[in-house]
C-alpha cells in the first residue's frame, strides 16, 4: 500500500519562486508542440501571459441558466471583450457568428442533467468534430472524490491522449461534489492529478487560504473559476487575488452575464486580468464605465 500523505507542515511550496518557463511565456507548456503553443497563445495573451475567458457552457446540465436564455441576444455581443469563450459545440454552430474570432475553448463532456449524479459523465465531442469547428481547447470535468471520479480521470486521460494527436490542449475543470470540503488541501490534490496525468491547462475554484500553494504545486497553468454570482466587488476582489496568487487568468460565467451591467463587468475584469487594477480600481473603473452606458 502506498504511504498516505497526511499533509505534513514541513512542505514548502516555494511560492515566492516562479518557474522557468524555457523560451515559451506559459509554464509547463515549453516542450509542447507548435500548434498546441500557437493554439494556448491564442487563448493566453503573449504580452500578459493571461487570459479573460467567458464560460457560457452552464447548458449542458442545468439548461436555460438565468442570463443564458437568449445567447444570440444576451450573450454574443460580450464575447469580443473576452480572449476565449467556453461552451458547447451546439451552442457554437447554432448560435456564434462564424466570424468571430476569438480562442473556442469547447466543452467536451456531457451526460447527466442536474437531476442526476453529475459525476457520471462520459465524453461528449468526438475530437474531430472539434478540430472542424478549429478549437484552441477541449475540455471537461473532472470529479476528484466524486462517486464516478476514475471514470471522470479516464475520460480526461482519452481527451488529452486525442488531443496530443492533433496539438489541441486540454482543459480539466475541477468539480467539487456538494459534501466536498473547498480548501486548498482539496485543490492541490485535484489540480496535481489533473496535471500528473496530462491536462495542460486546469481551471479551478479561488480559496482565500493558501491559493498561491494551489498554483505553485501544479506545473500547468490554473484558470480561476467565477463560480456562483456575488457582489460585483467580491468578484473582483476574488479574481485579483487569484492573480496576484499565481493564476493565469480568470474563467467568469455568472458573474458576468448576471450581471446587472454585463459588457462594464467585461470590461472591468479585463482591468483586473491583463492591467492589475486593484479591487477599489477596478470599482471606480466599472462605475465609470456604467455611467457611460447610461449616458450613451
Amino acid at each position: 500500500m502506498p504511504e498516505f500523505d497526511q499533509d505534513k507542515i514541513a512542505k514548502n511550496y516555494y511560492t515566492d519562486v516562479p518557474v522557468e518557463n524555457h523560451g515559451f511565456f506559459l509554464k509547463g507548456a515549453h516542450s509542447l508542440d507548435w500548434g498546441m503553443k500557437n493554439r494556448l497563445s491564442r487563448i493566453f495573451r503573449p504580452d500578459t501571459g493571461k487570459t479573460v475567458m467567458f464560460a457560457i457552457d452552464h447548458g449542458y446540465f442545468q439548461g436555460p441558466t438565468t442570463g443564458l436564455e437568449r445567447v444570440d441576444l444576451n450573450i454574443v455581443p460580450l464575447m469580443k471583450y473576452a480572449d476565449a469563450i467556453m461552451l458547447t459545440r451546439g451552442i457554437l454552430r447554432t448560435t456564434v457568428p462564424p466570424s468571430l474570432t476569438k480562442a473556442v475553448v469547447m466543452r467536451s463532456s456531457g451526460g447527466p442533467s442536474i437531476l442526476k449524479e453529475l459525476s457520471d459523465e462520459e465524453l461528449a465531442v468526438d475530437i474531430e468534430d472539434a478540430i472542424r469547428m478549429n478549437v484552441a481547447c477541449i475540455t471537461l470535468q473532472v470529479f476528484i472524490g466524486g462517486e464516478y471520479e476514475t471514470r471522470s480521470i479516464k475520460n480526461m486521460t482519452r481527451l488529452v491522449d486525442m488531443g496530443l494527436k492533433y496539438g489541441i490542449p486540454t482543459m480539466a475543470v475541477t468539480a467539487v461534489g456538494k459534501n466536498m470540503v473547498r480548501d486548498a488541501k482539496y485543490f492541490r490534490l485535484a489540480c496535481r492529478i489533473c496535471a500528473e496525468l496530462g491536462a495542460q491547462l486546469v481551471k479551478t475554484y479561488y480559496v482565500p487560504e493558501d491559493f498561491d500553494t494551489v498554483v505553485a504545486s501544479c506545473p500547468v497553468p490554473i484558470v480561476m473559476a467565477g463560480g456562483k454570482k456575488i457582489p460585483e466587488l467580491d468578484a473582483l476582489t476574488m479574481s485579483y487575488n487569484a492573480i496576484q496568487e499565481g493564476a493565469a487568468g480568470v474563467d467568469m460565467g455568472r458573474n458576468i452575464f448576471q450581471s446587472e451591467t454585463p459588457e462594464a463587468m467585461m470590461k472591468t475584469i479585463n482591468k483586473v486580468v491583463h492591467e492589475n487594477y486593484k479591487p477599489e480600481e477596478a470599482m471606480e473603473y466599472l462605475q465609470s464605465v456604467k455611467a457611460e452606458e447610461v449616458a450613451g
